[in-house]
């Protein structure tokens, strides 16, 4: 019975040893052309669209406003900000941003 065992972790071993020297040794069975193919057909002109997209989309012109309504769980600040006045974020746009007291024109 442990001649069983024994011949089939002798097996074992010598399939792990055989694929992990194939591994380091080149062999990765044509892989890498997968990937490569899905990266230059794929994910490189799924970026080139996104950007595109976002170019176009930003073409399309100004939209108006949507108006000011103070309401008292937004735009709150219990701190100030540690630049400017101290009123608007870091990456404040004054077409899309209210500030506390309305937009800024």
């Amino acid at each position: 019975m442990t001649s069983i065992v024994q011949r089939a972790a002798f097996a074992y071993l010598k399939n792990n040893a055989r694929l992990s020297h194939s591994a380091t040794a080149g062999g990765h069975g044509g892989g890498w052309q997968l990937w490569k193919r899905l990266s230059l057909f794929v994910a490189f002109p799924a970026v080139g669209l996104g950007m595109v997209n976002a170019y176009l989309g930003h073409q399309e012109g100004h939209h108006e406003q949507p108006p000011f309504v103070a309401y008292e769980h937004l735009r709150v600040r219990t701190k100030r900000f540690p630049w400017g006045e101290g009123q608007k974020s870091f990456f404040h746009n004054p077409h899309v941003n209210a500030l506390p007291s309305g937009y800024e024109h």
